[in-house]
């Protein structure tokens, strides 16, 4: 029996667990925004945020911890130049989970996992203020723009579109059809 076991073993054996994790939480922070199923994501989130956390103190000992656990130079030092600073004033929280679909092949359910701090869209920073436009006789109006849309829902966009497509598809033509074609 499995009880108060909340640990999500992702169908893998604990050093490939690990080494997934770690690679997952390097192209986060250099990334900035990863698309993955929802259960690695939430396994991640929890592999993840405790780093961002410990990063908050810029020491020696917390590098080698980060480091210990990422085993990349890179993301390490992109997490206390770029990061920490960014997320210092906040108690926690620093990742979001948004959901996008389903996949295709198995179904499994995909998400976009990305850090706070770096979505200009959700902050509210991605889109300026409207200056007031005045109408002269000689002038018209400009034609209204349309809205702009943000990363995230490209990104979604772009997913379903590609999901269609692969339904839209046949799967295979028959020699017949094909010959006819040819013709």
């Amino acid at each position: 029996m499995r009880h108060s076991k909340v640990i999500n073993h992702l169908g893998r054996t604990s050093s490939h667990r690990k080494s997934m994790l770690s690679n997952m939480a390097t192209s986060l922070i250099i990334h900035k925004r990863i698309t993955t199923t929802t259960a690695k994501a939430k396994a991640l989130k929890s592999f993840v945020e405790p780093l961002i956390t410990k990063s908050k103190e810029d020491s020696t000992h917390s590098r080698r911890v980060v480091f210990s656990y990422l085993k990349d130079k890179e993301a390490v030092s992109e997490l206390f130049r770029e990061i920490s600073p960014k997320v210092g004033e906040r108690p926690g929280g620093y990742t979001r989970i948004l959901k996008i679909g389903n996949r295709i092949g198995d179904n499994a359910e995909m998400c976009i996992l990305e850090l706070v701090d770096y979505n200009e869209a959700m902050l509210g920073g991605g889109q300026g203020t409207k200056g007031k436009t005045t109408t002269t006789t000689r002038r018209r109006r400009a034609p209204k723009k349309k809205a702009e849309t943000t990363g995230v829902e490209k990104e979604v966009k772009t997913f379903k579109a590609k999901a269609e497509k692969q339904v839209e598809e046949p799967e295979n033509e028959s020699e017949e059809t094909v010959a006819e074609e040819e013709k």
